[in-house]
């Protein structure tokens, strides 16, 4: 954090907080006493109503830095949980703006309005994965969304799993990043695909090797993302039945492919519309007896193989 940087958010910290030892602000903003006396005196002799007092530290006049906007507690908490999300979502730039823009906030809000607010964030919790960046996914998103609004090509390794099996397929792709879609705490590349020859969607966890590339690019005048639908393409049909006992579990987890839910008597009907059928041999799998395919017959066939090849290691 630069001098500028840290004498701004000196008086934010103070405008939020009665006073605070120089001690204090030294292990906040993890620099020396020496220092928060120094920029101190730089607040004061650029106007700043910095009052200090011996044994209780510094604090602002009353009255300085008026809120320009006030919030409901309700609206504050809207935007205090914005900057959570943003923080535990976005690359390394927006997070650290979003902890910025959090104690910005913070510091305009009236005591009255700042207790309730944190008395409602108490009752609501956001639960996610890790933000540990094991996956690199967070360290890619900073290059993505430079190429993103440079118009930049970018050359990436992609990593998939073959459908049906456990086998990483690799290949190599240069693409034209149209945008960065987060879908299920997932964040998704939209972008037309040299190789493929069409607009694709990348799981950002599953780039390695990305490279900016000098080569720009046009977005198409018709493409417009925040309007883009995908292409439905699932156009094989896969019905399967299933035990009365799992129809709780599959209407709360769902499912990409599933189309149709009809309850019988003593059964689930399920229709399924899927690319290939191989797009579901786990998800049918880790119901075991729970469920059993109906049609097709390829799909009954592959599921027995993987059964009997399960069988062998038991």
């Amino acid at each position: 954090m630069n001098k500028t940087d840290r004498l701004l958010a000196i008086v934010l910290t103070l405008q939020s907080r009665k006073s605070l030892r120089a001690e204090d602000l030294a292990a906040e903003f993890e620099t020396s006493v020496r220092t928060i006396y120094r920029d101190m005196q730089a607040l004061s002799e650029a106007g700043v109503p910095i009052v200090g007092a011996p044994g209780m530290g510094y604090s602002l006049m009353e009255g300085y830095f008026l809120p320009p906007v006030s919030f409901t507690s309700e609206e504050a908490v809207a935007l205090l949980i914005g900057t959570d999300f943003i923080g535990r979502y976005f690359d390394d730039l927006y997070g650290s703006r979003a902890e910025s823009s959090r104690r910005k906030i913070e510091a305009i809000l009236p005591e009255d309005i700042r207790s309730e607010t944190n008395r409602i964030r108490a009752a609501i919790r956001l639960l996610s994965e890790s933000r540990d960046d094991t996956s690199g996914e967070y360290a890619l998103l900073g290059k993505l969304r430079l190429a993103v609004l440079q118009q930049r090509k970018v050359r990436l390794l992609y990593i998939r799993i073959a459908p049906g099996t456990h086998r990483e397929q690799r290949s190599e792709r240069t693409v034209s990043p149209y945008g960065l879609i987060l879908v299920q705490g997932r964040w998704i590349l939209l972008g037309y695909c040299e190789l493929r020859q069409e607009i694709r969607h990348f799981r950002v966890s599953r780039i390695a090797n990305l490279t900016l590339m000098e080569e720009s690019f046009s977005l198409p005048e018709d493409f417009d993302l925040q309007a883009y639908s995908p292409p439905d393409d699932r156009n094989e049909v896969v019905i399967v039945q299933a035990s009365p006992e799992i129809a709780d579990h599959l209407k709360e987890t769902g499912n990409f492919y599933l189309d149709n839910m009809e309850e019988q008597k003593d059964r689930l009907v399920l229709t399924l519309r899927v690319r290939r059928p191989e797009d579901i041999l786990s998800w049918i799998m880790s119901y075991g007896a729970n469920m059993s395919v109906l049609q097709p017959e390829s799909l009954r066939i592959r599921i027995r193989e993987e059964a009997q090849n399960m069988l062998k290691h038991y």
